[in-house]
């Protein structure tokens, strides 16, 4: 599931691979989205650039202690399901302890949506893996990819859509809820941003916004109904 990064043709651009309900889970609407069948060799969607070799860091204070997460967009990529896809890698820290290491697989289709198309996810407890819950992959044992970033996001404000499918063990849920929205954040003020609610469907969806701004991506959550902030606190470049 996509924890922390923090994924059509031109005429989908426009629709929708909504399926419905909001509250939608493994016993919710089925799920049969229409397919890309072109990509694009890099993920350059302005609410959603990867460019290799940048690096983000995220910082957030929790009730266990401070959290930071450094997201890694790798210069290899990864083949999924005949896709080459954009690897990029996300680790999270508590005090300065590695507790969750995952690798999340994008790719870009011809009209300039991005789809998430899998990940390899695991969870540390005293250096040890613990848990590789939430790993999933296009194609196999049934998942499906989902929408991380639409091409024109106005065009979806309001619409509940997947971020990602495999029945019981992730399903990620998304909606535009607001555009033009300016933020602030250690790292800098950004204005003209993409206000997204989010939430998992499989432990009651407690909700999040996520806020996206061009030429960046992610810069902040925060819990709906408010809560400790995660921000964005700096990028390198390559």
């Amino acid at each position: 599931m996509t924890t922390r990064s923090l994924t059509l043709l031109a005429a989908l651009a426009t629709g929708s691979i909504a399926t419905g309900a909001c509250d939608a889970s493994t016993t919710g609407p089925s799920y049969d989205p229409q397919l890309p069948t072109a990509w694009v060799a890099t993920v350059s969607n302005a609410y959603f650039p990867l460019v290799a070799g940048t690096t983000f860091q995220y910082e957030g204070q929790t009730a266990e202690g401070l959290e930071t997460i450094t997201v890694e967009v790798l210069p290899g990529t990864r083949l999924v399901n005949g896709v080459v896809a954009t690897v990029v890698r996300d680790r999270v820290y508590l005090d300065g302890v590695l507790i969750e290491d995952t690798y999340d697989w994008y790719a870009q289709d011809d009209a300039g949506n991005v789809w998430y198309l899998g990940e390899e996810t695991k969870e540390y407890e005293n250096g040890q893996v613990v848990s590789t819950e939430g790993s999933w992959e296009w194609a196999v044992d049934g998942a499906l990819p989902g929408i991380i970033m639409w091409a024109d996001p106005a065009a979806h404000v309001g619409e509940d859509y997947r971020q990602e499918f495999y029945r019981g063990e992730a399903e990620d849920w998304a909606k535009i809820v607001a555009l033009s929205e300016s933020v602030t954040v250690p790292y800098g003020t950004f204005t003209g941003c993409v206000k997204i609610d989010e939430w998992n469907a499989l432990d009651g969806g407690p909700h999040e916004y996520k806020y996206y701004c061009a030429q960046i991506g992610t810069v902040l959550e925060v819990p709906v109904g408010g809560g400790n902030r995660v921000q964005l606190i700096g990028v390198t470049t390559p």
